[in-house]
């Protein structure tokens, strides 16, 4: 009987300091993040170290570990922790991001471009994936780029990255439509990132362009119903552009759009983007939101007075922006 209870004791013991253990590596994993937040990723890589000592199988704080590494720009250290993880059956996307961005800072270009495409093979759904592939070919000059970044807005259309690639890529390209249309998913899906002045820049520099024959026409050789129905419904709107293109402008423009868009083309050519539109258009807020997206790129100056001047609705879109979270749907990919 003593040796029963001794033996339960024992197994209890055993659970509990197990228990111990484990929250322990939890509670340093914690803690090292918030080092990482606050940019100290010395103390992050010191208690990290402890962490995978006391939860070695541990992927995650494994793959911080290396990461921090990488921040501190210690590549081979950083290597050297995430390359046995790339070998295991849990080994995730980021796993292969955290490495071959480590290949890329020690111009082993091969090894980063042959570990890209083996994360494409493996996570072929992972817009993330596509996306450093394509910066990896753009580094290199490849314009092949571009199919890596659309195959990630095909396959992931709620990873962020590749439509601002994608938009900035058509700009510099003789596309007037695809680049506009990007660039705005992206500053919706990312409304306070430090890319977003870059790509509202591009946006108002886009319609300009967009604008800059006196009758809109499809690219040559473009087959592409969507493309096709967005330039004949924005050819309604020449007149206005022949005022020049601004916030205000581009306001009125693109509010006939939409009453056009949706009068003719919503049901066989869905939209989560024009959908948005339509909704502030018909909340109040169009005006609004066109003045985030052109006004504050046209002129800083005027826009810091223009939301002075219309305080309420800035306000109002103000704390929108605040609770939304923009998502695009799959299913939805025209090009």
């Amino acid at each position: 009987m003593k040796k029963i209870i001794c033996v339960a004791i024992f197994s209890l013991l055993l659970c509990s300091s197990s228990n111990l253990f484990s929250q322990t590596a939890r509670e340093l994993h914690e803690t090292a993040r918030s080092f990482m937040q606050q940019g100290d990723y010395a103390n992050a890589v010191l208690i990290l170290n402890r962490a995978v000592q006391l939860a070695p199988d541990n992927i995650d704080i494994a793959k911080d570990l290396s990461f921090n590494y990488y921040l501190q720009k210690d590549f081979i250290k950083a290597l050297e922790v995430i390359k046995p993880l790339l070998d295991r059956e849990d080994a995730d996307d980021q796993c292969y991001q955290i490495a071959g961005n480590i290949y890329k800072q020690l111009e082993q270009v091969k090894e980063c471009d042959k570990l890209f495409r083996k994360g494409i093979r493996k996570f072929p759904e992972s817009g993330a994936m596509y996306n450093e592939l394509g910066e990896l070919l753009w580094a290199q000059q490849d314009y092949s780029a571009i199919k890596q970044w659309e195959k990630g807005i095909e396959v992931d259309p709620g990873f962020s990255k590749n439509y601002y690639n994608a938009s900035k890529y058509y700009f510099l390209t003789t596309d007037k439509v695809w680049s506009i249309i990007y660039g705005e998913i992206f500053i919706n899906m990312e409304p306070i990132s430090k890319n977003a002045p870059e790509i509202k820049a591009v946006l108002l520099d886009g319609y300009k362009k967009l604008f800059s024959d006196a009758r809109l026409s499809l690219p040559e050789n473009e087959k592409n119903k969507f493309t096709e129905a967005f330039i004949k419904t924005m050819n309604k709107q020449s007149s206005v552009a022949a005022n020049g293109i601004n916030a205000e402008t581009l306001t009125m423009i693109r509010s006939r759009f939409i009453l056009d868009w949706y009068y003719e083309y919503a049901d066989k050519l869905p939209f989560k983007l024009f959908e948005l539109q339509q909704q502030l258009l018909q909340n109040g807020m169009f005006d609004v939101y066109n003045q985030w997206i052109f006004g504050s790129v046209q002129n800083l100056a005027a826009y810091q007075n223009w939301t002075i001047a219309h305080a309420a609705e800035y306000d109002e879109f103000t704390k929108l922006q605040r609770g939304r979270v923009f998502k695009f749907p799959s299913g939805q990919y025209y090009h």
